[in-house]
């Protein structure tokens, strides 16, 4: 895929203190959005535009464009 992370979201998140406990006893994330996210698999725009809210950042600090050349 040719758009991932350039940072591990749920370390990010623990930081700015949002552990997972957090996430879903507030319903911030839900479950599947947070497996998602430990296993590097893309999310919605919605729930990247609540994590920059979190983090306090925009879009660009946490994904990157990398073009996949077949070898």
């Amino acid at each position: 895929m040719p758009v991932k992370y350039k940072i591990d979201i749920l370390p990010a998140l623990k930081e700015a203190g949002y552990n997972t406990t957090r996430l879903r006893r507030e319903k911030i994330l839900s479950e599947s959005t947070i497996q998602s996210l430990r296993t590097n698999k893309m999310v919605s725009i919605e729930n990247i535009s609540r994590i920059c809210s979190m983090l306090e950042c925009q879009p660009g600090d946490i994904l990157e464009y990398a073009e996949d050349f077949p070898e």
